[in-house]
């Protein structure tokens, strides 16, 4: 008799909300399903790319379905212009022109449609940007959740300002620009009605001008990133990967505001795997990083920016370890799945 072991029915497999994380799931996603049909999808994954043929101008696309529309700090309408936005920045572009779509079901209330409007006409118009094409959408009720917004992106780089995910080098500071843990722990309880949005809001806002203001560092910025789905986690385990490098942080100038440790506390999260949409990390040159700390401390936006960590000169590539309070040292791990999902 011969015993055979079962194996696994690939055709029986489907989408999985943590597939849309940002985490180790996404990765597999993109890797075995969505790269292989592009064949001109090479090299690291970048939050916006450079145009081929106009290398000084650079293109994003995201699509948000946040839940709720609504929050403390924010809704999905200037959510959208900020996330597109800062995409451009992460990259070193000024954004120059904006495209929404949306994707709307029916018996959405008209009130709410044109509150996200005029969140979003506002958001563009304080962030400088025009929106100069879209497109419109209606499907049944049950076909989507409200609402789903569309953006793309155009942007010009500045000048020798050059960041890459891939450009991280033994040595480099790592800088962040402000608390974490905001954004997603905010939308988290107003959705779920804990209570934790009286003591917090999104830090949702845009970030061009922060990097703007880091410009005359030119190659000194090495890698620029905004830690949104996955947090700080996936942000730091993208950036260890796609440089070939061992990246260590420290647990006490990690910036967590006191509420949202709380609530992390309360629901079983870690901080570092919350998503945020209005901080960056940098990693420049370590010459350079009182400098940049200084500019980036500069602007509203960057007033509570520290330096939390550097890239070591030896160790396993692609690794990031946490210092701990108490000195000990743990492996950070790009997250698996979606904690929260729905955020952004």
């Amino acid at each position: 008799m011969t015993v055979e072991c079962p194996t696994a029915n690939h055709e029986d497999e489907v989408v999985l909300l943590g597939h849309g994380a940002g985490g180790r799931l996404t990765s597999e996603l993109l890797d075995e399903i969505v790269l292989p049909s592009l064949r001109d999808a090479r090299g690291p994954l970048e939050d916006a790319a450079l145009l081929p043929g106009h290398r000084e101008l650079v293109i994003s696309t995201d699509s948000f379905v946040v839940s709720p529309l609504f929050f403390p700090g924010g809704d999905i309408g200037s959510l959208a212009v900020h996330g597109t936005v800062n995409d451009l920045a992460m990259r070193g572009a000024w954004p120059i022109a904006l495209s929404v779509s949306l994707i709307i079901e029916e018996g959405l209330p008209l009130a709410e449609l044109r509150s996200v409007m005029d969140s979003l006409g506002k958001a563009a118009q304080e962030a400088g940007v025009p929106v100069v094409t879209g497109d419109t959408k209606v499907v049944g009720r049950g076909a989507a959740d409200k609402l789903f917004v569309n953006t793309t992106g155009v942007g010009q780089r500045h000048g020798s300002l050059h960041p890459s995910a891939a450009l991280a080098r033994p040595g480099d500071a790592v800088l962040l620009s402000g608390p974490v843990g905001l954004h997603g722990t905010t939308v988290l309880s107003t959705r779920e009605g804990l209570g934790f949005e009286g003591d917090i809001a999104s830090d949702s806002r845009p970030l061009h001008r922060l990097v703007r203001t880091l410009a005359p560092l030119g190659a000194a910025v090495h890698v620029l990133r905004d830690p949104t789905r996955g947090g700080l986690a996936a942000a730091l385990n993208e950036i260890a990967h796609d440089s070939s490098v061992a990246v260590e942080i420290e647990e006490s100038a990690v910036p967590v505001p006191g509420p949202v440790a709380a609530a992390c506390d309360l629901l079983g999260l870690d901080p570092l795997v919350v998503a945020n949409e209005g901080c960056l990390v940098a990693f420049v040159d370590a010459g350079a990083a009182e400098e940049a700390l200084a500019t980036l401390r500069s602007l509203p936006e960057g007033a509570g920016a520290v330096r939390f960590g550097e890239v070591l000169s030896e160790g396993p590539s692609g690794r990031v370890t946490l210092r701990t309070l108490v000195g000990a040292r743990r492996i950070v791990d790009m997250p698996l799945g979606e904690q929260l999902p729905r955020i952004c």
